[in-house]
């Protein structure tokens, strides 16, 4: 019995001795826009990005230019994030891909594979969503693995 209350014990400690911390980040330009998320959380070694859509850093405004426009837009907005977490899209295991046009799926293919080495593709979903914010073609919500 004693050994049975040592190692529970034991298992407690060691596991609260490995707390994650949370980090949260949001890039100073946005933090006036009063949104009610973080544009990115660390827990360990993961970084949950917020999804991401095409509008140019520091305003509510969608990039021009449709899908093509948006697809660019939105994927250097999350570069950007990943950069100022020291991450880049080499470190990118998961996204998700909201398009408010499915017909569009091939065209935001052709923008979204420039952004990754050949072959080092993260996992992925996407389906069609109705309403994206701010009236947008497209978002994004990504995953990545920073290491300590």
């Amino acid at each position: 019995m004693r050994a049975i209350l040592v190692s529970l014990l034991l298992g407690i400690f060691t596991m609260s001795s490995h707390a994650a911390t949370v980090e949260r980040y949001t890039d100073p330009a946005m933090q006036d826009a009063n949104l009610p998320f973080s544009q990115s959380v660390r827990v360990g070694n993961m970084l949950y990005l917020s999804g991401q859509i095409g509008n140019i850093p520091g305003t509510l405004d969608l990039a021009p230019g449709g899908m093509e426009g948006q697809a660019r837009q939105t994927m250097d907005n999350i570069e950007a994030v990943l950069e100022a977490n020291g991450a880049s899209f080499a470190d990118v295991t998961k996204c998700l891909v909201m398009l408010a046009d499915m017909s569009q799926w091939a065209d935001f293919n052709k923008i979204y594979v420039t952004y990754f080495e050949p072959g080092q593709f993260p996992a992925r979903s996407a389906f069609g969503a109705n309403g994206l914010a701010l009236g947008g073609v497209l978002e994004v919500e990504c995953e990545a693995y920073v290491g300590d």
